[in-house]
């Protein structure tokens, strides 16, 4: 992972980062589940204040391209990327029905396998 950063632009610096870092999961160079380096860490390795990435990972998470699991820290989040967004809103209205059906989990995951092979 490589985050863009000119301290020269008069773009701001959490910006860059947050920029960077967005075009990098858009693009799925940064795949989902990616684990992102800590604020401090990545502000240490762009000679910047931890603030700054504070606030690139704040927007990012907004945004929904990223989540933070407390301590575990940063990645690459799946709600972000409309594909998997649709895929699960799909895979939550097929529980519905087959709940409503009263198919067994079971039964409601084998059809899923059959029509997926």
């Amino acid at each position: 992972m490589t985050v863009s950063f000119d301290s020269a632009s008069p773009v701001p610096p959490y910006e860059q980062v947050r920029s960077s870092l967005a075009t990098q999961i858009n693009d799925r160079t940064l795949p989902v589940g990616t684990k992102l380096p800590t604020v401090r860490r990545l502000a240490a390795d762009l000679g910047v204040a931890p603030n700054t990435v504070a606030r690139a990972y704040r927007e990012l998470e907004e945004a929904g391209l990223i989540e933070t699991r407390g301590r575990a820290g940063s990645f690459v989040g799946s709600t972000g990327d409309e594909t998997r967004s649709r895929a699960r809103e799909a895979a939550q209205e097929y529980a519905a029905v087959t709940r409503r059906l009263g198919l067994s989990p079971a039964e409601a995951l084998a059809i899923a396998k059959a029509a997926l092979g």
